[in-house]
């Protein structure tokens, strides 16, 4: 009899939880940003939670935790309950930070499950408008001719800009002074003053200096030419196949999610995808959509951790 009695119970037990997700969401779903408001990524995850908000009919906000280079955000969520209404907005350093820094206490196959990949920024490498560089090729020979001698700016150690350089470096067998800045923007900014010979970012950030003169793009890093810098060849375009490089935007949740759960929220962001309203906006951004299954998205995760890890072993790049 009291198999019947635990066997009924757990029959309960499965039944709400049966009930609890097939009615999620029921009230509201915070998703964290690990940047400060604005900025694509900011941008980008807002147009989501807002069409999420008006298909499910409940409250989708973002909620930006800044700091610690994305850790702060990353582990609050890591420590939330695995019901769906706490979810992690991601980017490059979810996959880069476990390499590069002691204190990322948290593994991105293990504390996480992913939803989706919503969209990706190709990057784009620039040199100051005076540059006597008019090919990526021109750049390449110069750099084999002295090794260290041209330098590049980026965002910081260990940033996506930063990384992308060293493994562009390494692919090409060149090699580059590095000169971190406190940002992409004043990484930017210095080029345009002449303090470096290149600099690699984002298709969105380096788009304005690119038209207004102040700089010229060499080479874009998308499998295809951005709709911002038409004029630009790819990397494949320019002799260097194989070295595609992108900024992402993905979708996780905490481990142990409900799978039910996981995937209502890859049906409702998929459909937010394939609209033409989000597909505009986001090009605006000088990014693309992505979509797909939550397995496309962990094997795409997995991709990108395994390359950065061994450009940081690589390059022995360590955080001050």
């Amino acid at each position: 009899m009291s198999r019947i009695f635990a066997l009924l119970a757990c029959l309960a037990l499965a039944c709400a939880a049966s009930a609890a997700e097939t009615s999620y969401p029921n009230r509201t779903v915070k998703i964290i940003v690990p940047f400060p408001p604005g900025g694509t990524s900011d941008t980008i995850a807002r147009m989501v939670a807002t069409d999420l908000q008006a298909q499910f009919g409940q409250p989708f906000i973002i909620e930006n935790r800044a700091g610690g280079g994305t850790l702060i955000g990353t582990m609050a969520a890591a420590r939330s309950e695995p019901d769906g209404y706490t979810l992690l907005w991601l980017t490059p350093p979810f996959v880069i930070n476990p390499s590069l820094l002691a204190a990322a206490h948290y593994n991105p196959a293990k504390d996480f499950v992913p939803i989706v990949d919503v969209a990706e920024v190709p990057l784009a490498m620039i040199v100051p408008a005076a540059s006597p560089f008019k090919s990526l090729q021109d750049l390449v020979n110069a750099a084999k001719e002295k090794p260290g001698a041209l330098n590049y700016g980026s965002s910081g150690v260990g940033g996506s800009p930063h990384l992308a350089t060293e493994l562009f470096s390494s692919l090409s067998k060149i090699k580059l002074t590095h000169v971190p800045y406190s940002g992409s923007a004043p990484a930017v900014m210095a080029l345009v003053a002449g303090q470096t010979d290149l600099v690699f970012d984002t298709v969105f950030l380096v788009t304005p200096q690119v038209t207004s003169g102040n700089a010229h793009a060499l080479v874009q890093t998308g499998a295809e030419r951005s709709p911002l810098l038409p004029d630009v060849p790819t990397l494949k375009e320019a002799g260097f196949p194989g070295q595609q490089v992108s900024s992402w935007f993905s979708l996780t949740a905490p481990a142990h999610t409900p799978p039910e759960v996981i995937a209502k929220l890859n049906a409702a962001v998929n459909k937010t995808i394939a609209s033409s309203g989000f597909r505009e906006l986001v090009i605006k951004q000088g990014a693309g959509t992505v979509g797909g299954t939550p397995a496309d998205s962990a094997a795409h995760l997995a991709a990108e951790m395994s390359k950065w890890s061994k450009v940081i072993e690589e390059a022995s790049i360590k955080t001050q």
